[in-house]
């Protein structure tokens, strides 16, 4: 399902283009070779609303509509999947805290969010803990004024630089969630470097000792970390995920069809080689498919539908996959160039492999999507049934 963009988005997208062209493009393999991304490039998206894109703008966001919010992230797939990477814990964070907190934490916090002077990374996953998501290790012991929180959070993007960290911890066998400013004693942070992708996304481990969390930010009721505060914000993490790997297929393509156009073999060029146009024609295909996925969940998020949640778990899986095949198929088409610091394919598959992991193994996507296709198929059934009787 894909109709076009409105006049409205159509003018956006052009906007947000150009931005991403001038001043993230450009800079991309270098922080990828550097491993980070300077902090001005975060105040100067706060500057342009693209960094709390979906906050009400009475908290000084955009109040982006979510077909925009895909059009930005597809655009700034296509330049770094680390930037996305980042914006989209930040994006998280932010969710959470306009969605979960208190009054005066939503005053404190979202307009600082809004601006990049406060920004903030999402921290769930653990040493032994990915995927199993509910059974976090690290505690909250309830004290005098609120609580006291130990343990490890690892593979958090954004740990490096943000301000703010949504942690989830267990609250006597109750998964919670907390906001842990950076500056809090017994919090310290570990750089994780030399990681295969996401290089500029500036990942890191965290380690809670004795940290102690006024009552007033536990985010959200006790034992609603996982259920409420964490699905949500995974929820938006896996939209935004699946409309940066359009974006990266995106590029892949555009870099695949420059250099099939260009380079020469056996005396003309790669394009006209059979074998190069049925790889060029699959990415395609499948950069369509994937987009037609991704602008379905927009407009399901859109209408508020409950469907939108399982179609972005589809969408997600489906165009990780299909980003991770066409960084191959790129590097392929660019032989040994692909392989090297010229050309960014390089990159774009580095990046594409974390893809399939992040926000949730595509693996975990599978088992959700055939679950939600038995609980269907049981309501076909049912009406098919209902139908037959009358």
């Amino acid at each position: 399902m894909f109709v076009d963009y409105t006049p409205e988005q159509k003018d956006r997208q052009s906007v947000i283009r150009d931005y991403i062209d001038r001043n993230i493009n450009p800079h991309a393999d270098e922080w990828d070779a550097k491993e980070e991304i300077p902090r001005t490039v975060f105040s100067a998206l706060g500057s342009e609303g693209f960094l709390a894109p979906g906050l009400a703008p009475q908290f000084g966001g955009s109040g982006m509509d979510s077909v925009t919010l895909g059009i930005l992230m597809e655009e700034m797939g296509k330049a770094s999947v680390s930037v996305v990477s980042d914006l989209t814990v930040h994006g998280m964070c932010v969710e959470a805290i306009q969605r979960f907190a208190s009054d005066p934490l939503r005053d404190h916090y979202l307009p600082r969010m809004a601006k990049g002077e406060t920004l903030g990374a999402f921290a769930l996953t653990e040493p032994d803990i990915g995927s199993d998501a509910r059974n976090v290790k690290t505690q909250a012991s309830q004290v005098e004024g609120g609580y006291v929180l130990n343990g490890r959070k690892k593979w958090i993007s954004f740990a490096r630089m943000a301000d703010l960290f949504l942690i989830v911890a267990q609250d006597e066998g109750q998964p919670s969630a907390f906001l842990v400013p950076r500056d809090t004693p017994g919090l310290s942070i570990k750089p994780i470097r030399g990681m295969l992708g996401f290089r500029s996304a500036m990942i890191g481990e965290l380690q809670l000792d004795g940290v102690k969390v006024p009552a007033d930010h536990q985010i959200g009721p006790r034992g609603a970390g996982f259920s409420h505060v964490a699905a949500n914000s995974l929820d938006f993490g896996r939209y935004c995920v699946a409309w940066a790997c359009v974006g990266l297929t995106q590029a892949c393509v555009d870099s695949s069809l420059h250099y099939a156009q260009h380079r020469h073999q056996f005396d003309r060029p790669l394009r006209d080689h059979q074998l190069i146009l049925e790889m060029l024609a699959n990415m395609i295909t499948h950069l369509k498919a994937a987009r037609a996925l991704a602008w379905r969940c927009a407009y399901l998020r859109d209408q508020r539908d409950p469907a939108s949640i399982t179609e972005t778990t589809t969408a997600k899986y489906f165009s990780s996959m299909v980003a991770s095949k066409a960084a191959s198929d790129a590097v392929q088409i660019h032989g040994a160039n692909g392989c090297g610091p010229d050309y960014p394919v390089q990159r774009y598959f580095r990046d594409a492999r974390i893809a399939e992991i992040i926000e949730g193994s595509n693996q975990m996507q599978q088992i959700m999507i055939a679950k939600n296709g038995y609980i269907e198929n049981r309501k076909a059934l049912k009406r098919m049934r209902t139908t037959a009787s009358q």
